[in-house]
């Protein structure tokens, strides 16, 4: 296996678990605006699986990253991590998962700062979040090599369904009643 083959491999495990630890964390995340997983037991449970995988998807999407930007095939360069449509090679998917890499990062931050903004301010920087996951799951249909494969297809496409689903839900329904 030469060097590129291996990084290629690492951005496309890292990616994917990037996005799988991302979505659990919006689907616990709205599960618990929305009561949807109160039969699984106290909050607090819900609660910690929603910060840790809040957390888990920055170092799996930095070595997404920083693998890509190894490898030489990619073609991709750290401008092109941070300035979205910025890249020659692959301009939408790769403009679409920077534009995505920018705005997690806001939310991210934002989330640390929550206790010095105005509430209302922060939530709507806090939804956020799901804008950036339409974006990483428009990267992910447009540039992963990884859709061929109808388990990770199932996965990513019932993930997508499953966070609709919810979002609807709480749009629609509001907190349901326990």
């Amino acid at each position: 296996m030469t060097a590129d083959q291996f990084f290629w491999v690492l951005a496309r495990v890292a990616g994917l678990s990037s996005y799988a630890a991302l979505a659990i964390a919006l689907v616990t995340g709205i599960g618990l605006r929305t009561a949807v997983f109160d039969w699984l037991g106290s909050n607090r449970l819900v609660r910690s699986v929603h910060e840790y995988t809040t957390v888990l998807w920055i170092p799996l999407a930095v070595l997404h990253v920083v693998s890509l930007l190894l490898d030489t095939t990619a073609r991709i360069g750290l401008l092109d991590v941070f300035v979205p449509f910025h890249s020659t090679y692959g301009t939408l998917a790769i403009g679409l998962g920077a534009l995505s890499v920018d705005v997690l990062l806001v939310v991210t931050a934002t989330a640390y700062l929550k206790r010095r903004m105005p509430k209302e301010l922060w939530l709507w920087v806090h939804r956020l979040a799901y804008a950036a996951f339409a974006l990483i799951f428009l990267h992910a249909v447009l540039s992963g090599t990884d859709f061929s494969d109808p388990v990770v297809s199932a996965i990513t496409w019932g993930t997508a369904a499953t966070l609709l689903t919810l979002g609807l839900v709480r749009v629609l329904a509001g907190r349901l009643p326990a």
